[in-house]
């Protein structure tokens, strides 16, 4: 007798001493489930009425209905739910076989992905309001960026007016403008933009009064002597390699990015937003499409070989490309592949000569960019979401060409000047967007909202 009492003593002792695990085999997975799929609860939301949901019957019910209240009491919520971190951890510890389960089902439907992502956005666009007041919470911000933003867009569209209306500074470009034409002047300042070095000679030609119709006539043997006297042999063949190009085309080619827009606006749009938004098909496109005049000179820029990063200029070392080797293939691959706005950022920086503030902002664009795609794999990494990666890609790949489609039937119909505010939007504001959304990442880190 005294034996089995001693024994009842020790269990009684034991359980005092871990409450947890003398009442853990009595939990089932019942106790915890959701209302609304009558499952073990996944990322448990809970309400402000005190009523917890799966997140994905969350977002399904408000995809379905639009209504920001409870499925079960219909008693309205305030702000944007987050997940019940401790209710989550102890779920999650407590039957990890059924979580894992339910988390693969979840990720293979489809619908349930998208409720999601756009339940997700739906939170993003909310500004988080203070309890029982209508003023902004201080300590989360959010209306600095969109101020600034709101003055900018003024500015910018005065200035848009100011530049339509007057018309005059891409219409005077030398790319619009027969090389027959040319004056003097003009022949002079298309000398100048071939490099620093060509100043050396700005005036010889003044004195020659060469105009465009004796500047088409001229040769290599007459550049080398009297009175044009170009003794040195590269400044010699890049002058004759442009004028060629020049006799070519019948005009100047395009040699900077807003000679190059005045030339191909809607290009210039379209790739302005294709390497924001979607770099590696944007590069795609140049190569498959528009590989002489663009990707070579590209590639050539961020992927440059030894003897080309002698002391010429940007301009000069883009004169007369030749294929790329296996060397500058490779480089370029890699970084295509794993860093693809870094090659906008150090294309922009050979440029900075050329386009000294735009290419700042082209390179701050591009650094924010490159955070928010570490961002986007760190959510799938951490959520075990790998398998779903080709799946994305191919939604991705879907959707940037069903856009690029639909601009390219409509583009003929879009005005100019619309063209314009969305161009110079692009290029200068997206930096100021970035910033935003780069703080709201970090926020929604620091909370783990997912």
């Amino acid at each position: 007798m005294e034996e089995p009492l001693q024994n009842d003593l020790n269990t009684m002792t034991h359980e005092k001493d871990d409450p947890l695990q003398s009442t853990s085999p009595q939990i089932s997975v019942s106790e915890f489930s959701c209302h609304c799929c009558y499952d073990i609860l996944v990322n448990p939301t809970t309400l402000n009425c005190g009523h917890s949901f799966c997140r994905h019957c969350l977002a399904l019910w408000w995809a379905s209905s639009k209504k920001t209240e409870c499925p079960e009491c219909r008693e309205k919520w305030e702000g944007f739910p987050k997940v019940n971190i401790l209710l989550r951890d102890a779920i999650e510890k407590l039957f990890p076989d059924a979580i894992r389960m339910r988390y693969e089902d979840i990720q293979h439907n489809n619908d349930i992905v998208q409720s999601l992502a756009a339940f997700q956005k739906y939170g993003n666009d909310q500004v988080p309001l203070a309890p029982n007041t209508g003023r902004v919470n201080p300590q989360r911000g959010g209306g600095f960026f969109s101020g600034v933003l709101t003055a900018l867009t003024g500015v910018a569209v005065v200035l848009l007016v100011y530049h339509w209306s007057s018309r005059e500074s891409e219409h005077d470009l030398l790319v619009h403008k027969a090389v027959a034409k040319w004056t003097a002047e003009e022949v002079v300042l298309w000398l100048e933009q071939l490099g620093p070095w060509a100043s050396l000679y700005r005036d010889r030609f003044l004195a020659e009064r060469v105009n465009g119709r004796l500047l088409l006539t001229l040769t290599e043997e007459e550049f080398s002597r009297a009175p044009y006297t170009i003794e040195n042999s590269s400044h010699r063949r890049a002058i004759l390699l442009e004028l060629e190009r020049v006799k070519a085309l019948g005009v100047k080619p395009p040699q900077n990015l807003w000679e190059y827009k005045a030339v191909n606006p809607g290009r210039s749009l379209f790739l302005l937003y294709a390497l924001k938004s979607s770099p590696r098909l944007g590069l795609l496109y140049l190569y498959l499409f528009d590989y002489t005049d663009t990707f070579l000179p590209f590639i050539h820029t961020i992927c440059p070989l030894q003897e080309d990063s002698s002391g010429e200029d940007t301009i000069t070392r883009l004169l007369d490309l030749r294929e790329p080797t296996w060397k500058q293939w490779r480089e370029f691959l890699v970084k295509y592949s794993l860093l693809p706005y870094q090659l906008i950022a150090e294309f922009a920086w050979d440029w900075l000569e050329v386009h000294y503030w735009t290419s700042r902002f082209l390179i701050v664009n591009a650094m924010l960019l490159s955070v928010l795609e570490l961002f986007s794999f760190w959510r799938i990494w951490s959520r075990s979401e790998l398998k779903t990666v080709p799946q994305r890609m191919w939604s991705h790949f879907w959707k940037v060409s069903t856009q690029g489609l639909f601009v390219a039937m409509f583009w003929p119909l879009i005005p100019q000047f619309v063209c314009n505010c969305l161009f110079y939007w692009a290029l200068y504001f997206n930096p100021i967007i970035n910033i935003d959304l780069v703080v709201k990442e970090v926020r929604r880190l620091e909370t783990q909202v997912l």
